[in-house]
């Protein structure tokens, strides 16, 4: 997992509450086996659309998207996240998200920040006022700043460390191989390893 420590980006307005993971990447396109090649799915049925938000020129190359409130609602499906990191996005401004969609954006390294209602609105503004501004998320300082608008946020410390040093699942299970090794070491040899 790629560490996140302050990401500076262009961003996109999703100007959307109750966005839920169905939308984010319909259930058709869920047969991949891989984590990866997910991001041309992104809002497929919404992109049909050529008026939808994210086909507007200014959309491209964003890496940093704003969104309504209660992002990633529905079903608990990964697919949605990975989607949304291989389409780019490194982080996620909303004024809230569903539980399991937050924990599921942790554990790649996209990073979801909840900011009040009106402090995203107020970044929307500053981006469609001035299609060149860029965000700067600060994991580090916690902090969201652009277009004239500066925020902090809050993510406990266990999160933000794993996100800091870049480390999924396996990442943290393998800080502990020395103890894992020396239990192996230590056990019966007619007992099962790993």
């Amino acid at each position: 997992m790629q560490p996140f420590r302050v990401h500076t980006g262009r961003a996109a307005v999703l100007d959307r509450a109750d966005v839920d993971t169905d939308q984010i990447v319909p259930a058709e396109h869920l047969k991949r086996i891989e984590r990866t090649g997910f991001g041309p799915f992104l809002f497929a049925e919404w992109r049909k659309d050529p008026d939808f938000e994210l086909n507007r020129p200014e959309s491209r190359g964003a890496t940093i998207l704003l969104t309504g409130a209660n992002f990633g609602s529905g079903s608990s499906r990964e697919h949605a996240v990975w989607a949304l990191e291989d389409a780019g996005f490194r982080a996620i401004l909303a004024p809230s998200f569903a539980d399991i969609f937050r924990n599921n954006c942790t554990k790649v390294g996209l990073l979801p920040v909840s900011l009040p209602e009106v402090t995203v609105r107020d970044l929307m503004d500053a981006v469609r006022s001035d299609l060149a501004v860029e965000l700067t998320v600060d994991l580090e300082e916690r902090t969201v700043r652009g277009g004239g608008v500066i925020a902090s946020f809050d993510i406990d410390d266990f999160t933000r460390t794993r996100l800091l040093e870049g480390l999924d699942d396996i990442g943290l299970t393998l800080r502990h191989v020395d103890a894992i090794e020396r239990f192996e070491a230590s056990r019966q040899p007619w007992l099962p390893t790993v």
